[in-house]
């Protein structure tokens, strides 16, 4: 190490770093390690080791000098060789510079790597012999209270001690051409590992704390070892990993500090950090820093848990609540109106002891109280509201005085979003007490229902009493819960400050590829979920995959976001017992594997190329891949160049060659979803399978013979995107760029008559080929929407899915009569009537077309 003595001299620019070693805390101990110019833990008050103030030098310097191709100036002027001789040393300088820099930062992380290494092999120490009596007469412990002391702490070594044993010889032979990026990326992939420890962590301090009173070998064991490293851990120290993960960020930014952007290090450590942040981000969700403790007036401690806002039914109207989960009991309560100026309260609605509370109704007889729904396109109509309120909102801030206009715009956009929120949620979630008083509340996502009842499962595992309130502790309870929420506002847009991100509008490209950590073989599959107008939507669903431990998926889906910001995975294990049924909702219960989401960050998202990422969700994890489009990039009508194919060709020149009257590609399309798909919930509104239309596309354009066998075998949401993808890949819309401003005025139209006179015109006026496939198209529609109640497809969800595919301009005539506006504005104007026309057609079915063309009462001239 004598080399980094030299390193750091206080020569101009150079850079000393207050570090510690990441993924190291949880077991940790304090040291204080110093190598010069590289603190560990002990340099953390930022106080050299004899207690006076450092200060740590900052270098202002480029990552990589500008390149130096000619012996030229600034001004293109000749530099004199002796000059030039020693730019180009100040240029080796920087260079060499930049790899001692990030050797010495990878020496000191290699250093604080051992001490750990050494820390946790010491606690893995008792382990080894407790296990060997565990299968004894007399054991010392039994197998599971071993496992709960020591769990995952062997799997924290073996990580941690391959990472030592593949970094130590890369620092041996430092130079250049050294890479170590990959071994950052597996080490912070493995992140769950420590989620899984800290999850476990009280727990396993417990058990070894009651091993240790209630077993006298065990006592004279950990007295030496065991029990001495975990006591001299703080109990805080659970749920302190995201300050400790978050400054072991800092390593990662200084070797990309540098790294120059050409090094094949380079974006391997971006995508470590990017891997450790999402991981900071979920465990910060679960272990919130602000949550403090209320003491009762009988001393004891009761802590908030979870917190957040659910839509209860009461008395067969849905009422918004703020629900709060504290260690012992469930509390319901509502914000209390008061005067202006004064403080916000709560009014307590009802509570439920947590040893009181079940999940199971006590009466078979007891069914769910019937909510009432609202109609899908209400909910449709509402968001088109909420849209057009935000465009005005946009257009008066640039106005000279539109900041009055702006702030009633809110006010009513506040309201209608909360509306939304209200109306939106469909998931029943049950709970009861054990005296027979049963509660509901309605959620966006099963997410959310598996997240309120682990959390609650999880504190029932304690050793619980019953507990009765008195009018005084349930006032005291209440008014604190003002100042322990964790969740202020309920998630709207119009609670948001401008500075905040809008979210992502277009297509979020994902490909699912597989998943690990299942210990017996399942049927298993995921959804996606992104966040939509402040709940959260099922967008794609994968294969089942059968009878394995590994699922490959490797399956990609296209979804549309809506201003989203977030997305969620959840793993399930199919259920084909048709006998478990749930009570709540009346259909089988598939069983939630793991749950896990990811922040949708635009500078992260917007790229051209895919972002691969892990998500941990109980001990499993699912590897996937995503990017994003925008939506005025992905609703581009390009021609295909390929006149043989289908896609991308005009339909006129399809139904020519193929002498048909309606292309083979929709008739089968829809002769297939007919046959197997009318029943499938959101048919036409679940994504399909990427890879799966990709390969139908292929068959369709290259009139593969097999095409009918691969049309029975395949998924049926695949083929309903490849129906949707055929009209959108047109290259111009099925209704014609001609006459689409006309089919704008025509269902603007007041007078009924006039509009159903103008409609019927403008359809005449259609060619053939486009007439008769909307038509067949029409009736398709019309059938799916029949069995409603089965697929929850209406005829305002079709509209919604078709309208814009159908309607939308090709690029020149977007352009050129600004039919599409900016990319965040999905709901513009234009599309909404785009929705309108195809509805109309949809409520207001036209007669045949043999009969549409000998009628002439209706049309006499062309457009």
């Amino acid at each position: 190490m004598s080399d980094i003595g030299v390193l750091c001299l206080p020569l101009p620019g150079c850079y000393s770093s207050s570090l510690s070693c990441p993924l190291l805390p949880l077991l940790r101990v304090n040291f204080n390690y110093n190598t010069d110019g590289y603190e560990g833990d002990g340099a953390e008050d930022g106080k050299s080791q004899d207690g006076s103030e450092t200060m740590p030098f900052i270098d202002e310097s480029p990552t990589m000098s500008p390149q130096l191709c000619a012996p030229r100036g600034p001004d293109g002027e000749t530099v004199s060789p002796t000059l030039w001789c020693m730019l180009v040393c100040i240029q080796h300088v920087y260079i060499e510079k930049g790899l001692e820099m990030k050797k010495l930062v990878l020496s000191g992380f290699l250093a604080s790597e051992e001490i750990y290494i050494n820390q946790l092999e010491a606690l893995l120490l008792p382990m080894r012999p407790l296990k060997a009596t565990a299968t004894t007469s007399q054991p010392v412990l039994t197998i599971q209270q071993i496992e709960t002391i020591f769990y995952k702490i062997q799997d924290i070594f073996e990580i941690h001690k391959e990472f030592y044993d593949a970094l130590l010889p890369n620092i041996q032979q430092w130079d250049e051409k050294v890479t170590v990026g990959h071994l950052f990326q597996k080490l912070a992939s493995q992140l769950g590992v420590y989620k899984a420890f800290v999850d476990n962590y009280k727990v396993a301090l417990e058990t070894a704390e009651k091993c240790s009173q209630a077993n006298s070998q065990f006592q004279k064991i950990s007295e030496v070892c065991c029990l001495e490293l975990f006591s001299s851990l703080s109990t805080a120290l659970l749920y302190k990993p995201i300050d400790r993960v978050t400054r072991s960020t800092l390593v990662l930014h200084d070797l990309l500090k540098h790294t120059p952007k050409d090094h094949p290090d380079f974006p391997l450590l971006q995508d470590a950090l990017r891997i450790s942040q999402n991981f900071l981000s979920s465990i910060n969700e679960e272990i919130d820093p602000r949550r403090t403790a209320v003491t009762t007036p009988k001393g004891e401690a009761r802590q908030l848990v979870k917190d957040g806002f659910l839509v209860e039914v009461s008395e067969g109207s849905r009422k918004l609540r703020h629900v709060f989960l504290f260690t012992d009991l469930l509390l319901c309560a509502k914000m209390k109106k008061t005067a202006v100026g004064r403080h916000q309260q709560y009014e307590c609605k009802w509570y439920i002891p947590l040893a009181d509370l079940t999940f199971q109704t006590l009466d078979d007889s007891d069914s769910c109280p019937h909510v009432q729904m609202l109609p899908e396109h209400e909910i449709e109509e509402m968001k088109i509201k909420i849209s057009v309120i935000k465009s005005e909102i946009q257009k008066e801030k640039k106005a000279p005085k539109g900041q009055s206009r702006v702030e009633r715009l809110r006010k009513k956009m506040n309201e209608q979003e909360s509306w939304l929120l209200l109306h939106s949620p469909t998931i029943p979630f049950r709970i009861h007490n054990k005296h027979g008083k049963s509660y509901q509340f309605l959620l966006s996502s099963d997410y959310e229902r598996s997240e309120w009842r682990e959390s609650i499962q999880k504190l029932q595992k304690k050793d619980l009493q019953a507990c009765v309130l008195s009018s005084v502790e349930l006032q005291v309870l209440t008014s604190s819960c003002f100042k322990l929420r964790t969740v202020h506002n309920i998630p709207v847009t119009s609670n948001k400050d401008d500075e905040e991100t809008p979210g992502l509008y277009g297509f979020l490209h994902v490909i699912v590829h597989s998943a690990k950590g299942f210990k017996e073989s399942a049927n298993l599959y995921c959804t996606l979920e992104v966040d939509s107008y402040g709940y959260f939507v099922s967008k794609a669903k994968t294969r089942v995959f059968r009878d394995t431990t590994e699922p490959q998926w490797n399956e990609e889906f296209e979804i549309e976001l809506e201003g989203s910001q977030c997305l969620r995975i959840l793993c399930y294990e199919k259920c084909y017992d048709k006998s478990k049924l749930n009570k709540d909702d009346n259909e089988i219960v598939d069983k939630i594997m793991g749950k896990g989401q990811v922040q949708l960050d635009p500078q992260t998202v917007q790229s051209k190329n895919w972002h691969m990422d892990v998500i941990e969700m109980n001990g499993i994890k699912v590897e996937f891949s995503m990017k994003f489009t925008s939506r005025d990039l992905s609703l581009k009508r390009t021609p295909s160049k390929k006149q043989s194919g289908v896609f991308g060709v005009k339909i006129n020149v399809v139904t020519k060659r193929e002498r048909s009257k309606v292309p083979y590609i929709v008739r089968q399309c829809i002769e297939e979803v007919e046959k197997r798909g009318i029943d499938e919930v959101g048919i036409y509104r679940i994504s399909g399978v990427a890879t799966d239309i990709q390969a139908l596309k292929t068959a369709f354009d290259t009139n593969t013979k097999d095409i009918l066998v691969m049309l029975s075998d395949m998924d049926i949401n695949a083929i309903a995107g490849t129906l949707k993808l055929y009209f959108r890949e047109l290259p111009e819309p099925l209704l014609t760029d001609r006459l689409y401003p006309a089919f704008m005025e025509g269902i603007a139209l007041s007078d009924p008559a006039a509009k159903e006179n103008c409609m019927m015109h403008l359809l005449r006026s259609l060619p053939d080929p486009n007439l008769i496939t909307f038509l067949t198209l029409l009736e398709h529609l019309k059938r799916v929407a029949e069995k409603e109640p089965i697929n929850k497809m209406s005829l305002h969800n079709l509209a919604t899915v078709f309208g814009p595919t159908l309607l939308r301009p090709s690029e020149s005539e977007s352009t050129k009569g600004q039919h599409i506006t900016s990319a965040s504005d999905i709901w513009s104007h234009d599309v909404m009537a785009q929705v309108q026309v195809l509805l109309y057609y949809l409520q207001h079915p036209p007669i045949s077309f043999a009969e549409l063309k000998r009628n002439t009462l209706y049309f006499s001239t062309d457009v």
